[in-house]
């Protein structure tokens, strides 16, 4: 199937590892060009060497909003074009509410929600000349919060609020917003984790599988997740919009 997105860009934020990542080498591979960010200048490195000419890979906090400035104008600059922003900066912050602080809560939602937010507002002009997309990488605590599970599952659930809002704003103008909500997918944070209880991998996901009890009786690939996040941001799922896609084995008891 023809994807139709040769010759078109993307920005990813979080790009640099991980499912950002497996997600630009997709969009590569379908011959779009991508910008991607991430704060830790190895792995920036890394990426701009994996992902090769039909790329930017530039060092960002995003919640700089300075940073991400300059992240979005030297992307726009150097594409000339946008047909699509992917929300995937993030990482896990779950704890319960008596353990956690104003101070976490808000660096939660700035990263997560704020971020998001500013990026999506600098890229709504170029969108609407490219009837483009917009994709927010959630999780599925933001359709069903676990206990102890915030703040990240209060800053998913306003993520995928948002989507669903700005989905009817900006249909008029032919751009579509769309989420995919991450049940439990292969990833540099759980290989980190393994690492640090010198355990192999493999041991650690199926101990995930088992404790999670995921109905596909397996962790997902990050391959699986670049597929379905392709194809949202193509033409081909050019009537699909304000729609949270749960990617997670069957786990959530919400659909």
């Amino acid at each position: 199937m023809d994807l139709e997105l040769s010759g078109k860009a993307f920005i990813i934020t979080g790009g640099t590892e991980g499912l950002g990542l497996a997600l630009a080498q997709s969009l590569i591979s379908e011959g779009a060009k991508v910008a991607v960010c991430g704060r830790r200048a190895d792995k920036v490195a890394e990426a701009a060497a994996l992902l090769g000419p039909n790329a930017l890979a530039i060092q960002t906090d995003v919640t700089k909003t300075e940073q991400l400035d300059a992240f979005f104008d030297q992307a726009l600059t150097s594409f000339g074009r946008l047909d699509g922003v992917v929300n995937n900066a993030g990482r896990s912050a779950a704890t319960p509410l008596l353990d956690s602080t104003d101070e976490e809560w808000r660096e939660d939602f700035e990263l997560k929600v704020i971020a998001a937010v500013h990026l999506i507002r600098r890229a709504i002009p170029e969108l609407i000349q490219s009837r483009g997309a917009v994709l927010n990488i959630l999780a599925v605590k933001g359709k069903a919060p676990d206990a102890g599970s915030t703040p990240t599952a209060a800053s998913r659930a306003a993520g995928l609020a948002m989507t669903k809002a700005l989905s009817g704003e900006l249909a008029p103008h032919g751009v579509r917003v769309n989420a995919i909500l991450i049940g439990l997918i292969k990833s540099g944070q759980w290989t980190r984790r393994a690492d640090a209880m010198s355990m192999a991998h493999d041991d650690l996901y199926g101990a995930i599988v088992q404790h999670q009890g995921i109905p596909l009786g397996r962790v997902g690939e990050a391959s699986e997740f670049a597929d379905l996040a392709t194809y949202l941001l193509s033409a081909r799922a050019s009537y699909l919009t304000g729609v949270g896609i749960n990617l997670d084995g069957g786990l959530s008891p919400l659909p």
